[in-house]
């Protein structure tokens, strides 16, 4: 039977183990976090990810918790409507919490798929025939593969491929999100400010009880900060949206009481690659396109489907299943992180004369005559991909229990 050590169980790892226990195999999820993570802003799917979901059984749930989204308002310093974006440029064509879907995938694979929280990889060391993990805690265990699922910042990636800075291309902007109260009583649509370099704003969530604060600025010269101390990250948000009008001050007093926080620069993840030997990427770890893409989750959906699916077509043959993930995946990655390049300046506009020629396009927007090629362009970025089906026969897909640990 064989093994597969995934690390990281926010959206792809819990997704590939999904479909992993599905096809026999026996399937363990480490997490640096004591238990699922919850809070975290909406992701949304589009395209090929809905298949995805519909083939996971899972659809109907997460529709179910959808945000159901209505338009998005941008406004000015005065809080006067300058613009207004239809609900499927920021919601695509579902959307949900990131912390509701990390629940629903958690909640399919608890039983069959061995969880082991408080814990993170300290060393991998492959010989070719299996790899040897020594944990944080000091647990050492043997896997037939290992997959990085674990993020931007991914530790698996730094084992196995080398240091962040070799693949991580920075794309220039910073963003920070955090649940707050929903003072400005939004009925599940969003309100947006933008000054030149800067974007703020916050969008209603479960049910309009709550909002989430959106922070994203520009900087010219990468910032060097402690990724863990929250405070430090709290602090560059404060100075950097300091002195600027509308409901800001308010928004910015709801982020330093935030029961969740996020901040990172915006980046994308590229390899030539994504495996070594019988170790791979799968989500953000592997390619991440940025939050300004909208494609993250779809990404991660996608590719763990593809990565389970090629490594069952090959029978448990990694190398030919790896090389096959490689090769549907790297149109679809191309498409999402190039999305993420052309939509950074219409989100963060750089200039007063652009923001106003943002504004005046999304006024014109239901009279241009081109209109659906540009509503439809992340759509088509959601399609750019055809997914194989991957049969699953009678006597496979029959909940694994994961072996007993060793150390």
């Amino acid at each position: 039977m064989t093994t597969v050590l995934i690390s990281g169980a926010s959206v792809a790892g819990p997704a590939l183990a999904y479909w992993l226990q599905r096809y026999g195999y026996t399937t363990t999820v480490v997490e640096r976090a004591p238990a699922p993570r919850p809070g975290g802003y909406a992701v949304d799917f589009r395209g090929a990810s809905m298949k995805v979901l519909d083939r996971m059984g899972i659809l109907d749930e997460v529709r179910a918790r959808a945000t159901d989204m209505g338009a998005i308002t941008y406004v000015n310093e005065q809080g006067k409507r300058v613009a207004s974006t239809p609900p499927s440029a920021f919601s695509g064509e579902l959307e949900i919490l990131r912390g509701d879907l990390v629940e629903i995938l958690y909640t399919r694979t608890a039983d069959t798929v061995e969880y082991l929280f408080s814990d993170s990889i300290a060393s991998l060391t492959d010989d070719g025939s299996g790899v040897d993990v020594v944990f944080e805690s000091g647990l050492t265990r043997r896997f037939d593969l290992v997959i990085g699922a674990d993020g931007q910042h991914s530790n698996v990636r730094r084992l196995a491929f080398g240091p962040e800075s070799s693949y991580a291309h920075d794309l220039g902007y910073y963003v920070s999100v955090s649940t707050v109260a929903n003072h400005l009583d939004l009925d599940r649509t969003g309100q947006i400010l933008n000054v030149p370099g800067k974007t703020v704003g916050a969008y209603s969530a479960r049910n309009n009880t709550e909002a989430k604060a959106l922070f994203y600025f520009t900087a010219k010269d990468k910032l060097d900060y402690d990724r863990r101390d929250t405070e430090s990250q709290k602090t560059i948000i404060d100075e950097q949206f300091a002195g600027i009008g509308w409901e800001v001050p308010t928004l910015l007093a709801g982020m330093r009481q935030a029961p969740d926080f996020y901040f990172d620069s915006i980046t994308q993840i590229k390899l030539d690659s994504y495996s070594r030997g019988r170790i791979a990427l799968v989500g953000d770890a592997g390619y991440c396109a940025s939050s300004l893409s909208g494609m993250g989750t779809s990404l991660a959906i996608v590719g763990a489907y593809v990565l389970a699916g090629e490594l069952h077509a090959a029978g448990g043959d990694h190398v030919r299943a790896f090389e096959q993930y490689d090769a549907r995946m790297k149109g679809f990655v191309a498409a999402c992180q190039k999305l993420a390049l052309e939509g950074a300046m219409w989100f963060i506009p750089g200039s007063k004369w652009f923001m106003k020629l943002r504004n005046l396009t999304l006024r014109m927007m239901p009279y241009l005559p081109w209109r659906k090629v540009i509503e439809e362009a992340p759509l088509k970025a959601g399609n750019a991909i055809e997914l194989t089906t991957y049969a699953v026969s009678s006597s496979e897909g029959l909940p694994v229990r994961p072996a007993a640990p060793r150390r």
